[in-house]
């Protein structure tokens, strides 16, 4: 007798962990699904969007019948696995990785505007009590503060070696404008020929600073509001520049824009920016931006006026140019700063308003 398959019920994945126990996908990683059950394993290697690379061991967990503890960032969840993610002994492990890891660099606490995940060794530090100089010694690291690039800090005494900004460069925007040189104390981030970041293949969309858990690759242009005494406040917004829509994290204090950040949730960029977006806000609050619509005056200068004297200027300059010239001698540039909505009122007035397809953007420039 032949069964129905559609009558047969998939017998289905399970894994307990910590004494619960739940179904997983195969392929899933032990860290995937203790994630998913809200565990707190701690990581430094790890990225949600990069390859598992299970460096930093701090991800170790206890699975029974293994004997050594396990990377569950890179260990595949198996049927009737039982874990424990966080017995005595694995902590007293991963107290004495970060007593070593943090006995390398030069200072724990970094501020937050050096880039989004640079506050990660400092939590997990302070988590676990490991600011012990027990391993004081050697530091691995060289700084190379004489890169004159606007942008990106690079000051490798913070380095831990979790090779994240190499990989995201490679993996994530495929530029590979960094690497790896070395080993050991002499391990270094660095590009080919030990060039200048200006003259590498590097395109500064600041994926290596924002996925930095110490700091070591930082923001340039932000960190130059460490002084200011106000607390940092993050607004969620768009990125004016394209119609791709990434979502993007404003960092202000006080009335001063001083940093964005991309969005890891964006449904558009999924933490992804490219340089406008990333370091391109100084626009907003620039000594030199008009606050107040101009209109020129017969002898060539500028006068201030208030906007409902300006829209009037500007309705009668385009009668007259159509009444003239004709519809086509209209032609609309819309801002690749102004946002979406405002680009497509822009379109609009153009193509419903004239009757002309004489319309363009900005945003390539």
């Amino acid at each position: 007798m032949i069964n129905d398959p559609t009558s047969t019920i998939a017998a289905q994945l399970a894994i307990t962990i910590d004494g619960q126990q739940t179904t997983f996908t195969e392929g899933e990683t032990i860290y995937q699904v203790s994630k998913r059950l809200q565990k707190d394993i701690p990581t430094l290697c790890y990225d949600d969007r990069l390859d598992a690379f299970g460096g930093c061991r701090l991800c170790v967990v206890e699975v029974e019948g293994i004997r050594n503890p396990v990377a569950s960032c890179t260990t595949k969840a198996n049927d009737g696995m039982v874990v424990k993610t966080a017995p005595p002994h694995i902590e007293k492990m991963r107290k004495t990785l970060l007593e070593m890891v943090a006995s390398e660099n030069r200072q724990i606490d970094v501020d937050p505007l050096r880039g989004l995940a640079s506050q990660e060794l400092a939590t997990l530090v302070n988590k676990y009590g490991a600011r012990g100089g027990r391993f004081a010694g050697a530091k691995s690291g060289t700084s190379n503060l004489q890169d004159a690039n606007p942008f990106i800090l690079r000051d490798y005494e913070q380095c831990i070696s979790c090779y994240r900004c190499v990989r995201v460069c490679a993996e994530q925007e495929g530029d590979y404008a960094i690497s790896i040189a070395n080993r050991g104390f002499e391990t270094q981030i660095t590009t080919e020929f030990n060039n200048d970041l200006r003259d590498s293949d590097c395109t500064f969309c600041g994926q290596c600073i924002q996925t930095c858990p110490t700091g070591a690759l930082a923001d340039k242009k932000a960190i130059r509001a460490e002084a200011l005494p106000e607390p940092i406040k993050k607004t969620r917004t768009v990125c004016p520049y394209c119609a791709v829509g990434c979502s993007i994290d404003l960092m202000t204090k006080g009335d001063k824009i001083v940093g964005a950040q991309p969005a890891m949730d964006g449904p558009a960029n999924k933490g992804a920016l490219c340089i406008k977006g990333q370091f391109t806000y100084d626009f907003i609050q620039h000594e030199d931006r008009l606050k107040k619509p101009l209109i020129k005056q017969a002898d060539g200068t500028f006068k201030e006026v208030e906007w409902d004297e300006a829209l009037k200027a500007a309705a009668a300059g385009f009668a007259k140019a159509k009444a003239k010239y004709g519809r086509h001698s209209i032609f609309g540039i819309a801002s690749g700063r102004a946002p979406h909505e405002a680009a497509y009122s822009m379109q609009k007035f153009i193509r419903a308003g004239f009757g002309t397809h004489h319309i363009d953007n900005c945003s390539r420039a």
